[in-house]
């Protein structure tokens, strides 16, 4: 079943998961509904408005922490909305997280007349919430592409993924299947969000031609890759952490588990040029997805 947002708001004819709802805030936030320093509703007026318990909105908001858009989240007051961090000053452009980094780069990509992104991830989950800034703008106007084709790697849903993984070992077997599970959900929740908004440049009165292709990798990539019009590459490398994540809507069940952090994990940038280093990096990454596009035949089904 798709999951689409409007205006901030998850739309859909099942019950919103956490991911749904961090989303749908995560818009609020960048597009200035909530600004920094606001406090957010309370978990009851969240449970409320989205029609779920409150510990699938507790979920959400612990996911918002964890990517650093609100502040501390506890059973008293809400939390306020996190103030951006200071841009570091430096000669040389310091690596950013991914979720800071990746949309003033597709921005940038999708001011090109045919726009092409190739991703290699463990989720789309970057993506979708860095496109919906590019997608904003042409929607006001302001970007004009005539075709936009997206090209994205991830794992397929029959292997052993490689993270995430229980902490405690009696809980291996059954706490690997429910992590799959949920990972899965989101997987496909967040690729059915991403192709949806695309796909709308279709109709008038933009009229793009837009074509986004979901292939199955058969293994977890240790890496997220994202390489822009073949002139630029962002890679970034997960790294594992210690995570608890509540396994039930009511927050009655947890698992201590390794994890990566997708969004928060520093994206470094290599640009076609007058560099040879960045420039040799794009073309062997460009040659990379290309070869490995090739060699997979089988298409992602996000259901």
């Amino acid at each position: 079943m798709a999951v689409t947002k409007e205006n901030g708001a998850v739309t859909g004819s099942r019950k919103p998961s956490p991911q749904d709802i961090a989303d749908a805030l995560r818009d609020r936030i960048r597009t200035g509904t909530l600004k920094p320093g606001d406090r957010l509703p309370t978990q009851a007026r969240l449970a409320e408005e989205f029609g779920v318990e409150r510990g699938t909105v507790r979920q959400a908001l612990h996911g918002l922490h964890r990517d650093g858009l609100i502040n501390h989240v506890t059973k008293g007051s809400p939390p306020r909305v996190a103030a951006p961090a200071e841009p570091a000053v430096s000669a040389t452009p310091e690596p950013q997280p991914s979720m800071v980094a990746l949309a003033p780069r597709l921005v940038a990509a999708f001011k090109q007349p045919h726009v092409r992104v190739d991703a290699v991830s463990f989720t789309a989950e970057t993506l979708m919430n860095a496109l919906t800034e590019p997608i904003r703008q042409i929607h006001a106007g302001l970007l004009h592409p005539n075709s936009i084709d997206v090209r994205i790697l991830l794992p397929s849903s029959d292997i052993e993924l490689a993270f995430p993984v229980p902490v405690a070992a009696e809980a291996e077997d059954e706490g690997r299947d429910r992590l799959h599970q949920r990972w899965l959900a989101q997987r496909n929740a967040q690729g059915q969000v991403l192709r949806h908004n695309l796909l709308t440049l279709r109709n008038e009165p933009h009229g793009i031609d837009v074509h986004v292709t979901f292939r199955a990798l058969p293994f977890t990539s240790p890496v997220k890759l994202y390489v822009l019009n073949g002139h630029e590459a962002l890679l970034a490398y997960y790294t594992l952490h210690r995570d608890r994540v509540e396994l039930d809507a009511e927050g009655g069940e947890t698992l201590e588990l390794w994890d990566a952090g997708g969004l928060k994990t520093p994206l470094f940038s290599f640009t076609g040029g007058t560099n040879p280093r960045d420039s040799g990096f794009v073309e062997e990454s460009q040659k990379w997805f290309d070869a490995l596009w090739e060699t997979i035949t089988t298409d992602l089904t996000l259901s």
